[in-house]
């Protein structure tokens, strides 16, 4: 039984509540990943880099309007548009290093798929499709590298990863960093170069009210919110090995590959099907379906369910519902923003291409609010929690 002032028990422990909500409930924030701070930079680094642009003129090239703030920066040529991303893994290889220890298997395949994950989904919103994927792989010293096994499951992965994205791995970094990263850690990164073509390919962000939100699905964390996953590890009572609602252990479950979204987004231009609109559902979560600064409600009647390692982590009652929805993607990685004359056509191209897909919601005119409902669920996350521009 739950409720103010019971118990939740879960895989075989109490979490005590009180009045709905955990003791020592967790938050990004207190974890250490502050968005209000980190935005703000962001912020300040737009700025002063709109100020650059000109530099594209003296090449005959230009920087077409409202691309600053989206996940993919465009550069206009003649006949087509060229985007390019870069973009970091953040701390999932921590979770891997944890579990190695514990079982002796190493996990870095996936991990590398997830490095260029988190690349090509971002350029993908913009309707490119990559061209090249570059890997930076910082360590604290060169002797991570000694771990041949682990390397080549990197290096396995990483190209995994491009080939899942029709692209070529072009090159990279491998800096030992000693001082500035801790002995015996790596950080991923990478970057991405895409072309559209033709011109007409490029989500703009041509979103209207009636629009349609098909949702598509994820294939658990993927890799945004892994600090609050490890926050959450550390109060678990069998740590990583605690096991999840299907019966495999948390950190085995969190180093589920990230779903690559590029196939997603090549079915969609081959059947001809106007894309509006594109997020990436990674950081700040489902705040980030207003992206754009157009004042529309995005109405959310149909969420999906989420995976069980996400499921898992709502059950324990360390996490709230809206840290979870304002944090992890909760089952859809992935949204596209089409008319509703194309719904079906997006759905028959998602799901023959292999993505599991529905309609999650619609647009609808906000009269000067923008905002995220998502009904069944009871949330609403109004402008002010998003402020990526």
């Amino acid at each position: 039984m739950t409720g103010p002032g019971r118990g939740v028990k879960v895989g075989g422990w109490g979490v005590a509540c009180y009045g709905g909500a955990a003791v020592g409930e967790l938050t990004y924030a207190a974890s250490g990943v502050d968005y209000d701070l980190l935005d703000a930079f962001k912020r300040t680094c737009q700025r002063a880099a709109a100020t650059t642009r000109d530099a594209l003129a003296r090449h005959g090239l230009a920087e077409p309007p409202a691309v600053r703030g989206e996940s993919a920066y465009l550069v206009e040529t003649p006949d087509a548009f060229f985007a390019h991303v870069e973009e970091g893994l953040g701390t999932k290889v921590l979770v891997a290093d944890a579990v190695q220890a514990e079982t002796g298997r190493s996990f870095y395949r996936a991990i590398g798929i997830d490095t260029v994950a988190a690349i090509v989904n971002d350029l993908v919103t913009s309707g490119a499709l990559p061209l090249t994927v570059a890997m930076h792989a910082a360590v604290g010293d060169a002797r991570w590298f000694a771990d041949a096994a682990r390397a080549a499951d990197l290096a396995a992965g990483f190209a995994e990863g491009c080939r899942l994205s029709g692209a070529v791995w072009g090159g990279g970094e491998t800096p030992a960093l000693r001082d500035l990263i801790v002995p015996g850690g790596i950080v991923l990164a990478g970057s991405a170069l895409g072309r559209i073509a033709p011109k007409t390919q490029r989500i703009a962000g041509d979103v209207r009210p009636g629009d349609v939100i098909v949702l598509v699905g994820s294939a658990g964390v993927h890799t945004n919110g892994i600090t609050l996953c490890r926050a959450a590890a550390a109060r678990l009572p069998a740590g990583w090995r605690t096991p999840i609602g299907d019966g495999r252990p948390f950190g085995e479950a969190l180093l589920d590959p990230s779903v690559v979204y590029v196939g997603l987004v090549a079915a969609c231009q081959r059947a001809g099907i106007p894309l509006h609109y594109a997020v990436h559902v990674t950081g700040h979560g489902w705040r980030k379906l207003m992206r754009l600064e157009a004042p529309f409600v995005y109405r959310i009647t149909a969420p999906g369910a989420p995976p069980p390692v996400l499921a898992f982590l709502l059950e324990t009652g360390l996490v709230s519902r809206r840290e979870a929805y304002a944090t992890f993607n909760m089952g859809a990685g992935f949204a596209l923003y089409v008319a509703a004359a194309d719904a079906e056509r997006t759905l028959a191209a998602a799901r023959a291409a292999g993505y599991r897909a529905w309609i999650g919601g619609r647009v609808e005119d906000g009269g000067g609010r923008r905002a995220v409902e998502i009904e069944p669920l009871d949330l609403v996350f109004e402008a002010d929690t998003l402020a990526v521009r």
